[in-house]
Formats: structure tokens, C-alpha cells, sequence
């Protein structure tokens, strides 16, 4: 894959150095959290976004909790509450569980003794390091799916910004693109609060690659059109049948796919599958602040004191998937089989 990745999530001198996706696309800033405490409001405030960018971000807090702990007897525990705090910053990405998960086992390993900080900040660093390289390896089975002159679809961002610096679903997007099988792509706004405009428009624009961006509303309507070829997407989380968890709007996308009789397609490391979740309904779905809906730009956009339903994710049925791309391949249906038989992942 010829894109160079983007430092989203790394390590620097102490501090967890995040890409702050909320400038963007005005500016490229990069926030240094310093503390637990505020990576995880950078993680809840969405300056890091995207299920293994979080992940990333998480193993790293790790690190840096044990670096900002007080030594002694309470140290492990000092470690173990600052996991505790980055863990409850974001209930759907499972991404973030399975990093700490690992960290816990690093933490309470006997033979990490008196190096905590090096073992956890070596792990982080091999947690980035197997994320590029399943997006290098997931790009290249997508692409194997395509025809030369592809128009392909996505929603929300599922690229470099939402994973260690190269992507999932856009990874696919990347590898086309290089092996000049992509014509153009299309890049939902993905409200409320836009990721698709503001960071996959500017990640495909970045890379040189044609992109359209289309109102939510329009991509049902861009669909039965036959202007697509295909439609990928990122994952929160998946479950053992293979219902999948991603940004609000998917689902409808998904239905709108299948009338039109397109092919949609989820794009996803090992690290995204739950085996402890049975299905959709299972997935517990983070419920966003009403301000993102009823202002933007910090102008109000609905009546004051109106209720407010926003869901940051809805649930893809598997029945609607065409395949799951992974490192490891392209599964399937039946889905529950081709998951129940895919190795484990770190954490898994």
C-alpha cells in the first residue's frame, strides 16, 4: 500500500501524542496528554475517534498510568484505576477493552516486575505495530474484491484516523487506488457530527483520490442510481453471529445496498470481534450528548428543551453483509461459523 501512515496515536516523550481529530480538516494538531485523566477526555470528547485508534490510545494510557502512578504498595492498584477510567470512556468499541484486557495480563504478569512501565509501553508499541499491519493486510484482500474502474461508497471514517494510521475500510480504498482499480470514491458526511466530510473527505483528498461527499439522506437515493459499485465500512464491534456495531447510519446504508442489489462489505481487525457478545441486540450502544444534535458550529438548530435521541452506533444485521474483511481473509456467511473459527486475537 503506497499511503503513508498518519501518526494518530504514538508515544512522545512521556506524553500520549494524539492526532486531534476535532481541528480537522481547518488544521493538523497534535494534543500531548500528560495524564489519565486527560487522555480520557481527549477519548470521550472524540480528539482520538474510531474503534482501534482507541484501542491504541487505551494500551498506551496504560503506560502511562503506570509512568504517573506512585510507587509502592499502592502502585499496581494506582495502574489498575487508571485502566478502570480509560475503560468506561466508550461502552461500543470493543477495541478498547481487549487492549486493556492485555495490559491487565502485562500489569499482573510476576515476570514484568520492576519494569511495569517498559513491559506496558512495549506491548502499546506491538499493539500499533500488529494494527499497520493487518490494514496493510486488509487492504489487499478488499481490493481482491474489486474490478478496475470501482466506485465505492463508505460512511463515517474507517481510515487512517481511526485506527493506527492506515485504516480499515479505506485501507481498501488505498490498495484500489494503488493498483488502479479505483474510479472514485463517495464519503457520506455522517452526521451529527460529520466525520465522513470532515476526516475521510480530507484522508481520500490527502491521498489524491476523487471523493464526493453526499448527505446521508442522498446515499439511498445515490445507490438505486447505479452510480456505486460497492459499499465498505469500519466496525465498533462484532458479534459471534456477525451483526455488526459501527456509526449511526450504517444500518440504513445496509438496507439501501441491498435493495439496489450492491454488495456491502464490513472492514475489521480480529481485535473487533467479541466472542463474548452472541449478537446485535447484545451490543450495548453508547448514547451521545443531545448538544450534538441540536447545535452546530455553536449555532442552535432545534428548539430549546426538545428531547433528543442520539445513538453514536446502530446495529448492522448480518443478513445484510455480504462479507467481512479481515487480516486473515474474507468470511463469509455463515457467519457465526467462519468466526467461531478465526484464531485469537490479542486480548481475545
Amino acid at each position: 500500500m503506497g499511503c503513508d501512515p498518519v501518526e494518530t496515536v504514538r508515544w512522545a516523550s512521556g506524553a500520549v501524542r494524539i492526532l486531534d481529530q476535532r481541528a480537522l480538516p481547518g488544521s493538523v494538531e497534535y494534543l500531548d496528554c500528560r495524564t489519565v485523566g486527560e487522555l480520557a477526555h481527549a477519548i470521550r470528547t472524540l480528539a482520538v475517534r474510531g474503534a482501534p485508534a482507541i484501542g491504541i490510545a487505551a494500551a498506551y494510557g496504560a503506560a502511562l498510568a503506570a509512568l504517573t502512578a506512585s510507587p509502592g504498595p499502592g502502585f499496581t492498584g494506582g495502574v489498575e484505576a487508571g485502566m478502570d477510567l480509560l475503560e468506561a470512556t466508550r461502552p461500543t468499541a470493543v477495541n478498547l477493552s481487549r487492549a486493556l484486557t492485555s495490559q491487565r495480563a502485562v500489569l499482573r504478569d510476576p515476570g514484568n516486575s520492576g519494569m511495569i512501565f517498559e513491559a506496558l509501553l512495549a506491548n502499546a508499541e506491538s499493539i500499533l505495530a500488529a494494527d499497520l499491519e493487518a490494514s496493510r493486510l486488509m487492504g489487499r484482500h478488499g481490493a481482491s474484491l474489486l474490478h478496475p474502474g470501482s466506485r465505492l461508497l463508505t460512511h463515517c471514517n474507517a481510515g487512517a484516523l481511526a485506527t493506527g494510521g492506515l485504516g480499515t475500510a479505506l485501507a481498501v480504498f488505498y490498495e484500489a487506488w494503488d493498483r488502479g482499480l479505483l474510479a472514485s470514491a463517495f464519503a457520506d458526511e455522517t452526521r451529527p457530527l460529520l466525520q465522513g466530510s470532515r476526516l475521510t473527505a480530507w484522508e481520500l483528498a490527502r491521498a489524491g483520490i476523487p471523493v464526493t461527499v453526499l448527505p446521508d439522506s442522498a446515499a439511498a437515493g445515490l445507490l438505486a442510481s447505479g452510480a456505486v459499485d460497492a459499499v465498505f465500512t469500519g466496525a465498533d464491534r462484532i458479534a459471534c453471529n456477525g451483526d455488526v456495531a459501527n456509526k449511526l447510519g450504517t444500518y440504513p446504508l445496509a438496507l439501501a445496498a441491498r435493495e439496489a442489489g450492491i454488495p456491502f462489505y464490513v472492514v475489521a481487525p480480529l481485535s473487533t470481534f467479541d466472542p463474548w457478545t452472541p449478537d446485535g441486540p447484545a451490543i450495548p450502544i453508547e448514547q451521545r450528548d443531545g448538544g450534538e444534535v441540536t447545535s452546530m458550529g455553536g449555532c442552535r438548530t432545534a428548539p430549546a428543551g426538545v428531547s433528543v435521541y442520539n445513538p453514536a452506533f446502530d446495529v448492522t444485521p448480518h443478513e445484510l453483509i455480504a462479507g467481512i474483511v479481515t487480516e486473515r481473509g474474507i468470511l463469509r456467511p455463515p457467519f457465526d461459523a467462519a468466526i467461531a473459527a478465526l484464531p485469537q486475537s490479542p486480548g481475545r
